[in-house]
């Protein structure tokens, strides 16, 4: 299952954490019960990343067809259309993809990431 897949990531990412490597997860977490999760795990340095785009921008972005053959019903529980994604309340950082092009966002996060570093 998703959260049990998001489980065991956190696990992995705290071991890189120990090991004083910056680590990005990537991975789609509908649901806050998880990110809290994340946080609470990892603790200190942990930023919670919103990669923000709507529905219409997701689907624009989409080079597999997943939207489509989820508005089709051929994908069954597919997050923001049969399945729920809730969005962060408070996340330490949005990238707003539907404002920001992909040097932008990189740039952004790149920034954070150096200025929590004390590198900036």
């Amino acid at each position: 299952s998703r959260r049990e897949n998001i489980r065991r990531v956190m696990h992995v990412a705290k071991l890189f954490k120990t090991a004083n490597l910056v680590t990005l997860v990537t991975l789609i977490s509908p649901f806050r019960s998880s990110r809290e999760q994340a946080r609470s795990l990892i603790g200190e340095n942990f930023i919670e990343v919103y990669v923000k785009a709507d529905l219409e921008t997701c689907r624009a972005r989409d080079p597999k067809g997943l939207y489509k053959k989820a508005l089709a019903g051929e994908i069954l529980d597919f997050t923001g259309i049969d399945a729920p994604y809730e969005a962060p309340e408070a996340p330490d950082l949005v990238l707003d993809t539907d404002t920001w092009n992909e040097v932008e966002c990189v740039e952004t996060l790149v920034n954070e990431i150096l200025a929590r570093l004390g590198r900036a």
